[in-house]
């Protein structure tokens, strides 16, 4: 097993190699890596440094979904705990955008507490994302519609971080204001 520190700085290093090249929506095509970053950084703060593997999982969260990784090297090169959370996380991307989403609301209050706290990073990461000054009429519609649609996600991930819970609620208001 790597040791915490070497855990999450490969965890980090894998994202930013598999998803290389790759742009978020939202906030002028910046690097992919900066999404997985923040979402790593949020639940590092969320549980003060304590739980590594969960940090490691925020990093890798969408590497299934976005790259030809597997859950199997996950676990050979992190740990079993580090590639189940991924998983969990992990959209179906053979269905079509509106059942992924329904999957997610439906799904949410019966993962893990960890891929539940990675879930609620996610959301938080996407929404600010979608905050831009002087939002467009289409900026601001996908703003109202993403963050609807993750307040459902969210409410069924609720009460493992308080911190957390009240950052998800920071980033809807803010996004509420443009609106």
């Amino acid at each position: 097993m790597l040791s915490p520190v070497r855990l999450v700085s490969e965890a980090a290093e894998l994202a930013a190699h598999r998803h290389n090249g790759m742009a978020r929506k939202g906030r002028g095509n910046e690097p992919y890596i900066n999404h997985l970053a923040e979402v790593a950084n949020l639940l590092a703060t969320a549980t003060d440094g304590a739980d590594a593997e969960l940090v490691a999982a925020g990093w890798l969260h969408d590497t299934i979904e976005d790259t030809a990784t597997t859950r199997e090297e996950l676990a050979q090169k992190f740990s079993e705990r580090a590639a189940s959370l991924v998983v969990e996380c992990t959209d179906d991307m053979s269905l079509p955008k509106a059942e992924r989403r329904r999957l997610q609301i439906v799904d949410a209050p019966k993962k893990s507490a960890g891929a539940k706290l990675i879930k609620i990073a996610d959301k938080i990461s996407n929404i600010g994302a979608r905050i831009q000054t002087d939002p467009s009429a289409e900026e601001r519609d996908d703003l109202a519609d993403y963050a609807g649609w993750a307040t459902k996600v969210v409410a069924g991930c609720r009460g493992g971080n308080p911190w957390l819970d009240e950052k998800f609620d920071d980033a809807v208001k803010a996004a509420r204001a443009l609106l």
